[in-house]
């Protein structure tokens, strides 16, 4: 299911959101321009690697699509990243900054996307700064959740997914009833508004279904950072809701059209 636009309306730009996506776009660009001979310095320098996080200073291999699409194997450990990048981050920092790396166009586009559906309305109820902390939270939150399922694995892990489900989370808690209109691309052009308890609870089931039967090596998807992202968000919206810290919520204005009948 791909959300295509909500019905819930917003007084203010959100510019936090819009920040997030520059930021995304702006590494994404850097990551297609660096000029290491793999093509893939960044990646390994600022992407999370679980197995290089549990053992610090160990030397990795992991495996990486060249540009001519054949697979091939990289150095991960630091000795070869001080080759390439000098100036890497610590490992810990890791579990931040592969929240704004990605790994294609489509990888960046989905995301993103997604991010501009829900993430508006949750900036203008939480307000921009909290908004960006809690943003930021939830993506680190999605990196733990990851790294403890995966302990061992050295697949390099990038994406805002992680903290974009964090902003699901919170839509759920804030708008459960709004409508999410939503097209389902294996019924083709069918294009439904469903309630957004409806569709994030179905796309968070989803999630911990992969999660439970299929291991992120195989298919490469951090099943487990989305599921910690979507429930860490939803748990610090709760807070904040109780804790009074939240905006008061836009009205929802809904117009009646009736047909006029002259005498």
């Amino acid at each position: 299911m791909i959300p295509i636009h909500d019905d819930n309306p917003r007084l203010r730009a959100p510019v936090v959101t819009w920040l997030l996506t520059a930021a995304c776009l702006a590494v994404f660009l850097l990551q297609q321009g660096n000029g290491d001979l793999d093509g893939f310095a960044i990646t390994r320098g600022y992407a999370l690697i679980p197995a290089r996080l549990a053992e610090p200073g160990g030397d990795f291999w992991i495996q990486a699509q060249a540009a001519d699409g054949e697979l091939q194997r990289v150095a991960a450990g630091p000795a070869a990243l001080a080759q390439w990048m000098p100036a890497v981050v610590a490992e810990w920092l890791t579990l931040l900054t592969c929240v704004f790396l990605h790994g294609s166009w489509l990888h960046l586009i989905a995301n993103v996307w997604v991010l501009h559906v829900f993430g508006d309305n949750v900036e203008e109820r939480m307000g921009r700064l909290r908004y960006l902390v809690f943003y930021l939270a939830c993506g680190l939150g999605a990196s733990l959740a990851h790294y403890a399922a995966e302990p061992d694995s050295v697949v390099p892990t990038v994406g805002a997914s992680g903290a974009i489900a964090g902003v699901m989370g919170a839509y759920l808690v804030l708008f459960p009833t709004a409508r999410v209109l939503t097209w389902i691309p294996f019924l083709l052009v069918v294009v439904v508004p469903l309630p957004a308890i409806l569709f994030l609870g179905g796309w968070l089931a989803m999630q911990v279904f992969h999660g439970m039967v299929e291991a992120n090596v195989v298919d490469g998807v951090a099943w487990w950072a989305h599921i910690g992202g979507f429930v860490l968000g939803m748990v610090v919206t709760l807070l904040l809701r109780v804790l009074g810290a939240l905006r008061p919520a836009v009205p929802r204005i809904r117009i009646e059209v009736r047909r006029w009948r002259g005498r």
